[in-house]
C-alpha cells in the first residue's frame, strides 16, 4: 500500500511538470481522526452509541450468566435426572447459546447494529468535512488532499501542510452561521485565512513582523512630533499668559490710588445722599401730620356744622308747636 501511495504521487506530479506547469503541486492533508474528535455533534452522537452499545454488551451477559446457570443446575441435578430430562435440558441451553450467538452478531457482528449505526453518524459529518474540504482547496490553490487517518501510509508529512484545524473551524463557522453576522462570518473567515497563510509559509512571519515594526515606529515617530507640537504650544500659551498677568498686574497698581479717590469721593457722596434722603423724610414727615391736622379740623368743623343744624331745626319745630297750642 505505502508503495501504491508513492508511485500515485510521483505519477500525479509528474503529470503537472509534463503540461508545463512550473509551479510545484500543492498538497495538503487531513487527520479525519482528530476532525471528528473535535466536531461536537460527532462527540454526542458517539457517546450516545458507546451507551446503547454498553447496553447491549450488559444485555449478552445477563444471558450468559443464565446459561452458565442453567449448566452448573444440570452438572448439579445431573445424578437424580432421568436421560430425558437431561437432554431437554441440554437442548434448552444450546437453544439459549444460538440466541446469544445470534443476538451478538445483530448488534456487534459486521453487519450489526453497531456498524450501521456507525456509518449513519459518519457519514452526514464526513458529506460536510469533504463539503468543506473541497472548499478550502479550491480557495487555497490545492492540487491534492489526502487523509492521514486512512490506509495511504504516509512516510513524512510537514505539520504546516495539515489543513485538519482549518476544516473543524469551517465546520465551526457553518453550525454557527445563524448566530454570527455575515460581517463577522467574514471576519473570522479573513482572520483564519491570515493564519493559515502565515502557517504554510513561516517566511512570512519574520517578513510581516518586520513590516509591522516599522509601521509601529512610525506610528510613534508621528506621536512624538505631535507630542513635541502640544508641548510647543503649551508653552506658548503659558508664555502669553504670564504677559497678560503681568499687565493686568501693572494696570491694577496704577489704578490704586485712583480707587482709593474714588472710594472717598464715594463716601462724601453717600453722606451727602443720606442727609438729603433724611431731609426728604422729615419733610414728607412734616406735611404728613399738618395733613392730618387739617383733616381733624375739617372733621370737627363738619361735626360743629351738623350740631348747629340740628339745633336750628330743633328751635324751628319748637316754634312752631307752640304755635299751634296758642291757637
Amino acid at each position: 500500500m505505502r508503495n501504491k501511495f508513492l508511485i500515485v504521487l510521483f505519477v500525479l506530479s509528474f503529470s503537472f511538470v509534463a503540461k508545463g506547469q512550473i509551479k510545484g503541486v500543492k498538497i495538503g492533508y487531513i487527520d479525519m481522526e482528530y476532525i471528528l474528535q473535535n466536531v461536537p455533534e460527532y462527540s454526542e452522537a458517539k457517546n450516545e452509541l458507546e451507551n446503547k452499545a454498553q447496553k447491549w454488551k450488559q444485555e449478552i451477559e445477563v444471558k450468559k450468566n443464565e446459561i452458565t446457570k442453567r449448566k452448573e443446575s444440570l452438572k448439579t441435578e445431573q445424578v437424580l435426572l432421568t436421560r430425558e430430562l437431561i437432554d431437554e435440558r441440554l437442548e434448552e441451553i444450546k437453544t439459549l447459546e444460538t440466541d446469544l450467538l445470534d443476538y451478538s452478531q445483530k448488534r456487534f457482528g459486521p453487519n450489526g447494529d453497531l456498524i450501521i449505526q456507525k456509518s449513519v453518524l459518519v457519514k452526514p459529518i464526513q458529506d460536510q468535512i469533504f463539503t468543506a474540504v473541497q472548499d478550502i482547496s479550491e480557495a487555497r490553490k490545492y492540487d491534492f488532499i489526502f487523509d492521514k487517518s486512512s490506509d495511504l501510509t504516509m512516510l513524512f508529512a510537514a505539520k504546516r501542510f495539515d489543513i485538519s484545524d482549518q476544516v473543524i473551524r469551517t465546520l465551526s463557522r457553518v453550525s454557527r452561521k445563524e448566530q454570527l453576522t455575515k460581517k463577522q462570518l467574514k471576519e473570522e473567515a479573513e482572520k483564519d485565512a491570515k493564519e493559515d497563510l502565515l502557517k504554510e509559509n513561516p517566511d512570512l512571519v519574520e517578513k510581516i513582523k518586520l513590516q509591522e515594526d516599522k509601521k509601529a515606529a512610525r506610528q510613534k515617530a508621528i506621536e512624538d512630533k505631535k507630542a513635541a507640537a502640544e508641548a510647543k504650544k503649551k508653552e506658548a500659551e503659558e508664555a502669553r499668559l504670564k504677559l497678560l498677568e503681568e499687565k493686568a498686574a501693572k494696570k491694577a497698581g496704577e489704578s490704586l490710588s485712583t480707587e482709593k479717590k474714588t472710594a472717598t469721593d464715594t463716601t462724601a457722596i453717600s453722606k451727602k445722599e443720606m442727609a438729603i434722603k433724611l431731609a426728604e423724610e422729615n419733610r414728607k414727615k412734616r406735611a404728613e401730620e399738618k395733613a392730618k391736622i387739617i383733616e381733624e379740623r375739617k372733621k370737627a368743623q363738619e361735626a360743629q356744622r351738623k350740631k348747629l343744624i340740628e339745633e336750628r331745626e330743633a328751635a324751628k319745630k319748637a316754634k312752631e308747636e307752640k304755635l299751634k297750642e296758642n291757637k
